[in-house]
């Protein structure tokens, strides 16, 4: 007899994605957006509930007719496409090994090919850009010192925005050199160095908050976190507010924030591989992306074979990066 769907959903994100993959809570969401997405899509092309969908109704040829539904009607990024195929894929390969009846059809599905396409160009701020947002902040009123720690955190750390709302009190150490603990993807943790700036701010607002030790660093409200789509929106607000005068708004998100740190140290020289463990990248391929980022990166690669070449010192990059040799020395030690 073969098992219903609703038990082998329900089984799949509460057993095999947490327990036997040990997936995080943030990854499991992702995969529950794609199941979610495409139960509605079959049902919708059905003609009924999604309760009554049974495992026959899920085929090959209703995930390649969803897969061109993203592209088409919802309008989606081939890149889009691909991370909801990878996650059907799993799902159908857990399908396969519950239902041996579908393991043909769970072959086919996972023999669809990923569409090619090309990497996101991607962007960053430079230091005047940097220096003109942090000015533009707002001093007073409730979250002023929330948000701009949170800022300031992104663009020190480069860290992911689930790795910040994630962030709780007992991952900072505040003992010198300052460093705060991340727990990014695949489970792995890493440690990132903090500026004397960013410490003291820290410091402020947790004094400020009442933190507890295990309570979260960055909250909506007392001891709840921000969401990840909460730190979203408090980054394109501020953007928004600094970003008026330019004829085509820039899209400041968190992740900017990361590219711009990348970007930064590679400007200050700071070897790849450092970047690679600051960032938590698994490949080393990733983090090299970043040196073709910039022309001041390529001039200065030209300018170093000069005599009397080099880069003003008088830049915010050197300033945060570059002149603090504890840092670095710290750095290349990891």
């Amino acid at each position: 007899m073969t098992p219903s769907l609703g038990p082998l959903v329900q089984s799949f994100f509460t057993d095999h994605l947490p327990v036997q993959k040990g997936l995080r809570q943030g990854s499991i969401r992702s995969y529950r957006d794609t199941v979610r997405l495409f139960l509605c899509f079959v049902s919708e092309q059905r003609g009924g509930s999604i309760a009554s969908l049974t495992i026959e109704d899920l085929g090959f040829d209703q995930v390649l007719a969803f897969l061109k539904y993203l592209e088409q009607e919802r309008g989606n990024s081939v890149r889009t496409r691909n991370q909801r195929r990878a996650a059907l894929n799993t799902f159908y390969s857990y399908l396969a090994l519950r239902v041996p009846e579908m393991l043909a059809a769970c072959q086919r599905i996972a023999a669809i090919p990923v569409k090619r396409t090309a990497l996101p160009d991607t962007h960053y701020l430079a230091d005047d850009e940097v220096t003109a947002l942090f000015r533009s902040l707002p001093k007073q009123g409730r979250f002023a010192l929330r948000d701009r720690i949170l800022l300031l955190f992104l663009y020190n750390t480069g860290a992911r925005v689930q790795e910040v709302a994630d962030l709780r009190m007992e991952h900072l150490d505040f003992v010198p050199p300052a460093k705060v603990h991340l727990h990014g993807k695949g489970d792995k943790w890493r440690i990132c160095p903090l500026w004397e700036e960013t410490v003291k701010g820290l410091q402020q607002l947790l004094t400020e908050q009442h933190t507890l030790p295990d309570g979260y660093v960055f909250c909506a409200i007392p001891n709840r976190p921000l969401t990840r789509f909460g730190i979203y929106k408090i980054v394109r607000r501020h953007a928004a507010l600094w970003d008026t005068d330019s004829p085509q708004p820039r899209r400041v998100s968190p992740h900017l924030f990361r590219h711009t740190a990348a970007v930064h140290l590679l400007e200050s020289g700071v070897e790849i591989n450092v970047i690679r463990g600051w960032l938590g990248h698994v490949s080393v391929d990733t983090t090299n992306r970043y040196a073709e980022l910039t022309l001041n990166a390529k001039a200065r690669a030209l300018a170093a074979c000069a005599v009397n070449s080099g880069v003003s010192a008088g830049s915010r990059a050197r300033t945060a990066w570059k002149d603090d040799k504890t840092l670095l020395e710290w750095l290349n030690s990891l």
